[in-house]
């Protein structure tokens, strides 16, 4: 009898210890893993296997001044480990997990960024080690779940809906203001001027004689949805990519056979504005506050 109970127990402890490895797994647990890697492809075409930590050295030096605040750039490892983490964790079909450009996140090989940097190389280096060190392991959950945590350089005032931008919703970005990206940042303002011909050749618009700009659709945070041109609906984002914009915030004016626009901010708006989050720094916010006033919801864990 006492040998029947005893099986029983080993057989009901088997089972939730099942159910525990299963939840791990669900939940995206690393105990198993030797050390985290990610594959990522490079400009040259090339395959490169790195570590995650050794990934986010190339990472930080390629996506956010290395001048910035020390806690500035410790949320900008968080972000950009998150944004690794579920790239990794979303791979079906790919030999990589991630490009080493703006695609997803920009990498700088050790000569690019000896080049980047020169003399300030080894203090620059330094300091986005010790930015990653810092926060070592760290990534952001929204219900359980790694974030996919888009970030961009200077919002125009505000952060923008993922969905306006990738026809994505995602419950942990929603739109907050961001007052720290401002005029008083260089580039916050930048006027570009094209041809009239430059400008409907870009557009792809037969019909150039003349350039009518009606029904503009703004979204909350005032960067274009929609307009339309000679008659042709775009999308704001279409717009952007075609001119080479710097964001959908963007003014137009006409001025005999040139076009001037004004674009405000830089970046497509969803996520963290980095330059935010460096004015956030410098105002003494660390960065857990920096990260959890631009995403909603989250929580920031070690990967277990």
């Amino acid at each position: 009898m006492k040998n029947k109970i005893l099986l029983g127990i080993i057989f009901i402890l088997s089972i939730v210890l099942i159910g525990v490895v299963g939840l791990k797994k669900n939940n995206h647990s690393f105990l198993n893993d030797e050390e985290q890697k990610i594959k990522v492809k490079t400009r040259e075409e090339e395959i490169k296997e790195l570590k995650i930590e050794e990934y986010l050295v190339g990472v930080l030096a390629g996506e956010m001044p290395a001048s910035f605040e020390m806690e500035a750039l410790k949320a900008q490892a968080v972000a950009s480990r998150s944004y690794a983490m579920y790239k990794i964790l979303h791979n079906e079909t790919n030999n990589f997990d991630v490009l080493s450009d703006i695609t997803n996140q920009v990498y700088l090989t050790e000569e690019e960024m000896q080049e980047k940097w020169g003399s300030e190389y080894p203090i620059y280096l330094n300091k986005i080690k010790n930015a990653i060190s810092a926060t070592e392991d760290e990534v952001m959950y929204y219900d359980n779940e790694i974030i996919e945590a888009f970030y961009f350089s200077m919002s125009n005032g505000a952060t923008e809906d993922a969905k306006s931008v990738f026809e994505e919703y995602l419950p942990y970005i929603k739109p907050v203001t961001s007052s720290w990206d401002n005029e008083s940042l260089n580039n916050f303002k930048v006027t570009t001027t094209f041809t009239r011909e430059e400008f409907c050749k870009q557009l792809n618009l037969e019909d150039c004689q003349s350039v009518t700009i009606d029904n503009i659709n703004y979204s909350a945070s005032h960067r274009i949805n929609s307009l339309m041109v000679n008659n042709k609906t775009f999308k704001g984002t279409e717009v952007r990519q075609l001119l080479n914009l710097r964001s959908t915030d963007f003014s137009i004016e006409q001025n005999n056979d040139t076009i001037q626009i004004t674009t405000k901010g830089y970046g497509h708006g969803v996520g963290m504005s980095q330059y935010g989050a460096n004015g956030m720094a410098k105002e003494g916010y660390t960065y857990r506050e920096i990260l959890n006033y631009y995403y909603n919801d989250i929580t920031i864990n070690k990967m277990v």
